[in-house]
């Protein structure tokens, strides 16, 4: 049987390919195991400065796989589910201090929708789709949703996205500040590994703390922030990057970063 989630390691960054093609790329317990581990290898290899997220196949992820709980009884805790699995998951991406690519191929449903999300900048193919379906079953938008999406595209549009339950296309979805940057289908993923490669060769440790300052600033208030800027500004300006890239400038060349802290 061919693995779930296939692991691509190059110079420098990592191919993550969520591999339920027949299934949408859906999860299940195996899928999530998988990712998990992965992302936690990640997380300790210093030679990985880069991650891309995508799908196999037509579809991105359409979230839960539904009949993964077939043949068994119900009611489900599904909030035991989420802190299982669906909230370990964005805090590992979001705290990652390296940069996620997310390159969303296809559609994007459910939790899938906001797993992308929930990465660093997000990449997607012209016929890729978002769709939040949790109000097609009587659910509430997880996996971050309720907190990504007002923050991205104002409380307006995301009520309406999450209580009509449509899709948006690729284009909306940019045009609306919800994704960085929509490609034809053919060069995605060439664009995508272009963007890691990229950053694979900057100061993966100023990324980290940029992250940090992210994360926290959406519930600071601006004098907290100032402060946190000041902070996180002392790491990066000690950081042998810093040195690095001032050098580069005085002498009008290319930084040879090497994403160390210290």
């Amino acid at each position: 049987m061919e693995d779930v989630l296939l692991v691509e390691r190059h110079d420098g960054w990592t191919t993550l390919t969520l591999n339920r093609p027949d299934r949408l790329n859906s999860f299940n317990i195996e899928l999530h195991k998988l990712l998990a581990a992965a992302f936690n290898d990640i997380a300790d290899d210093e030679t990985c400065r880069a991650v891309i997220l995508t799908g196999a196949g037509r579809g991105f992820c359409a979230g839960q796989d539904l009949s993964d709980r077939a043949g068994r009884e119900g009611p489900f805790d599904l909030g035991a589910t989420l802190d299982a699995w669906y909230n370990p998951l964005v805090r590992r991406i979001r705290s990652l201090r390296k940069p996620v690519i997310c390159a969303v191929n296809g559609v994007a449903a459910g939790a899938g929708a906001n797993l992308a999300l929930a990465c660093d900048i997000v990449i997607a193919a012209r016929s890729a789709k978002f769709l939040q379906a949790f109000a097609k079953i009587g659910l509430v938008p997880d996996c971050g949703g309720t907190y990504f999406l007002p923050r991205l595209i104002g409380d307006a549009r995301a009520r309406a996205l999450m209580m009509l339950a449509e899709p948006i296309t690729a284009e909306t979805a940019e045009s609306w500040g919800l994704i960085w940057k929509v490609v034809d289908d053919a060069v995605l993923m060439e664009q995508a590994g272009a963007m890691a490669a990229h950053l694979a060769t900057q100061p993966t440790a100023a990324f980290a703390l940029i992250k940090d300052a992210l994360n926290i600033g959406g519930t600071n208030d601006l004098s907290t922030q100032l402060d946190l800027e000041r902070d996180l500004q002392r790491k990066a300006g000690l950081s042998p990057d810093f040195k690095e890239g001032v050098a580069a400038f005085m002498e009008k060349r290319p930084a040879r970063f090497t994403g160390r802290a210290s």
